[in-house]
């Protein structure tokens, strides 16, 4: 909770003072700051622009919004008839983005921006709704501490602050290394859950080139400054990977470190990654063939895709593959017969090649394994 207490007491501060030791250069759109308030783009501590992955119609989650730049850029783009999610827990910045969304509105003709006040590591308690809980059941002290607690646990279940699948694309502008290392792993695993299947993230944040010591991670001015409570960046995609993220790509690595604390670099990065569809592997005769450059390249289901040789996929991978980013580098090749059994690929083997009749005409499974492989190792795709 002293993590919590030092981050909201600091930003607070930032809300109503600038405070340039919050920030790193940022060069955003100019077209979209025209009708943003002055008092807003003063007080931008971001370190990156993730909206510059927003796309039109689509709905967007903004976590740690802030004083809600990001969601104001987003609500140009998306366009009216979609939705803007502004999630934060400081006070002051709530007030600040509500008092900075009249002039927006006013400017852009339409309202298509939402307010959430909570923690952006718990994306089904609506504190709006907790109010109205101890409102209407006038709570007031420890001893309806539990009737509170099971109310909210019902409320988590039945109406969540941010439903399961529900959110095109989840932006964030420097504000993952705040959450503390305990709270990292829910926050990942509710970006997962409240993300559509096939949809995507953009993280613009801090990471280090080493783990920070805990002396270093005690400090509150560091852990505060968006330094210490920082992933290490190998640690960063790993965790993404764990919660099933799929093509987790760094998009921007700053070169230059933005600061500098016993040796350890902090830099600011923007990371993409894809949610993509689990379930059963069926056979219909697909193949794929990898484009290059690399000689090979493994996907995050440890499939092996080698440059130029038709590799067999399942129905799966079949329709990761046809979808961004993946689509460029490859070539995918249809069967002529459309299989209609319900037959099961096994993807336990990795590396598997299609013999071009295969998708020439019907013929039962002929596939080459590598006699290298050992089907019992790597990860699973199911």
């Amino acid at each position: 909770m002293s993590v919590l207490k030092d981050v909201k007491e600091r930003y607070s501060a930032g809300a109503n003072n600038f405070e340039p030791t919050l920030c790193c250069a940022v060069n955003y759109d100019k077209k979209f700051l025209e009708i943003i308030p002055k008092e807003v783009i003063e007080r931008d501590y971001g370190c990156g622009d993730p909206s510059k992955y927003v796309k039109e119609w689509e709905t967007v989650l903004d976590l740690g919004s802030g004083w809600g730049k990001i969601c104001f850029i987003a609500a140009q783009i998306v366009w009216k008839t979609w939705k803007v999610i502004w999630v934060d827990m400081t006070d002051d910045m709530l007030e600040l983005s509500r008092r900075a969304k009249k002039q927006v509105v006013e400017k852009l003709g339409y309202d298509n921006i939402e307010f959430k006040h909570w923690y952006i590591s718990d994306l089904k308690t609506d504190l709006d709704e907790v109010n109205k809980i101890i409102w209407e059941n006038n709570i007031k002290d420890s001893s309806d501490y539990k009737q509170l607690n099971e109310k909210i646990e019902k409320l988590k279940k039945e109406l969540p602050m941010i439903a399961d699948n529900s959110i095109d694309v989840i932006v964030s502008n420097c504000v993952l290394n705040l959450v503390s290392d305990d709270l990292k792993k829910d926050l990942f695993s509710e970006m997962f859950r409240v993300l559509k299947v096939w949809w995507r993230i953009a993280v613009s944040d801090i990471v280090s080139d080493e783990e920070s010591p805990e002396h270093l991670k005690n400090d509150p001015n560091l852990w505060s400054g968006c330094l210490t409570w920082a992933l290490q960046e190998k640690l960063f995609l790993d965790e993404l990977e764990k919660v099933w993220f799929y093509w987790i790509t760094i998009d921007k690595y700053d070169e230059k470190p933005w600061h500098i604390v016993e040796g350890i670099e902090f830099r600011s990065v923007t990371v993409l990654a894809y949610k993509w569809k689990e379930g059963p592997c069926k056979e219909k005769n697909q193949a794929l063939i990898y484009k290059g450059p690399w000689k090979s390249v493994t996907d995050d289901d440890w499939h092996t895709f080698y440059r130029w040789d038709r590799m067999a996929i399942c129905e799966k991978t079949y329709w990761i593959m046809k979808k961004e980013p993946y689509s460029e580098s490859i070539i995918l090749v249809d069967p002529i017969l459309e299989i209609k059994e319900d037959l099961d690929f096994d993807c336990s083997w990795k590396k598997v090649f299609r013999n071009p009749k295969e998708t020439k005409s019907w013929v039962l499974r002929e596939n080459t394994y590598s006699d290298t492989d050992n089907p019992c190792s790597g990860g699973s795709c199911c």
